[in-house]
């Protein structure tokens, strides 16, 4: 049942292609526990973009639009031989908190880097898990922070 309080609240979902099986995981069950929470799904709404380096434009985009309430970002960065992966983690995180702290949009993130990760099954079944749980996490995450900035704003109406 939806919960009037989030009627008027909007999210957005950003996720990276690649790995997208093992991130869609995390954004299924981010989307289940909003629902949950009581959060309209149709006030989720998803955006695609090719890997990881991507998405801190999108979510200045969308944080700069006006629209959403708090944006999220679902990505997978792994060590792929070449062992670029922890800048490009190190730049990614880094870009979404300058544009949380810039916008004063939320910016939450479910972007991994792995120590280890390899194409095989148990690390695949590994890993659909542990983004499940980092979906909850996200969940959890993002209905406390719309609580905490919707009191902010409530506070900054009576001062």
């Amino acid at each position: 049942m939806t919960n009037p309080i989030y009627q008027t609240e909007r999210v957005a979902f950003i996720q990276a292609g690649w790995h997208g099986d093992i991130i869609e995981q995390g954004r299924m069950t981010f989307i289940e526990d909003m629902i949950a929470a009581g959060f309209p799904e149709s006030n989720i709404d998803i955006y695609d973009v090719p890997g990881s380096l991507e998405i801190p434009l999108q979510a200045q985009l969308l944080a700069k639009s006006g629209k959403y309430n708090a944006i999220l970002c679902g990505g997978f960065i792994i060590n792929g031989g070449i062992y670029h992966h922890e800048y490009v983690n190190h730049a990614v995180i880094d870009a979404l908190v300058r544009v949380s702290l810039d916008t004063e949009v939320p910016v939450l993130s479910m972007v991994l880097t792995p120590l280890n990760f390899h194409e095989s099954e148990p690390h695949h079944a590994f890993f659909f898990e542990h983004f499940k749980l980092k979906g909850r996490e996200l969940a959890a995450a993002c209905i406390k922070t719309l609580e905490n900035m919707r009191n902010l704003r409530s506070f900054k109406k009576v001062a």
